[in-house]
């Protein structure tokens, strides 16, 4: 059992970096966009 689960988290660790790699950048990208809102009304 111990081994499976280890062997599932190496095989997603790649997904997991990638995600949230992602979700930074989502988050930088909507970080910018509300502040340049005030400059472009």
């Amino acid at each position: 059992m111990l081994k499976e689960v280890k062997a599932v988290f190496t095989r997603s660790s790649a997904a997991v970096v990638g995600d949230a790699l992602g979700t930074v950048a989502i988050f930088a990208l909507l970080v910018v966009g509300l502040h340049l809102l005030p400059v472009t009304i």
